[in-house]
């Protein structure tokens, strides 16, 4: 709880009320990704500011898978041409729009 907040309403994903008090929060955080309009890249390598959440919820089995589903991740946020050179390059050297659309990408990690 936090003092003076009041909430109102419901937010519902897959039949579910997210507020509801038997929903885990870090459990819906591994299935629904978040982008800010203010972009917030983690100060980590363009690869990792995906692999980052691939590895701590074990969608990879190989290092081979890894490099997998950061290249998807990227082309489906359209960053992968700009960027496939520059993978061990600070996430937070890019433009801002190249920033933001990191943050798509990391959405994108598990499918």
């Amino acid at each position: 709880m936090i003092p003076g907040f009041r909430l109102s309403g419901n937010i519902y994903y897959q039949g579910q009320n997210l507020y509801d008090p038997i929903v885990d929060p870090v459990q819906v955080r591994r299935q629904i990704g978040m982008v800010f309009q203010k972009p917030n890249p983690f100060p980590k390598s363009i690869y990792e500011n995906i692999a980052y959440g691939v590895r701590v919820n074990g969608l990879a089995k190989s290092k081979g898978d890894m490099d997998e589903i950061v290249e998807r991740s990227l082309r489906q946020a359209v960053l992968w041409d700009e960027v496939k050179d520059k993978l061990r390059q600070s996430g937070l050297a890019l433009s801002g729009g190249q920033q933001q659309r990191l943050c798509i990408a990391r959405c994108f990690r598990s499918t």
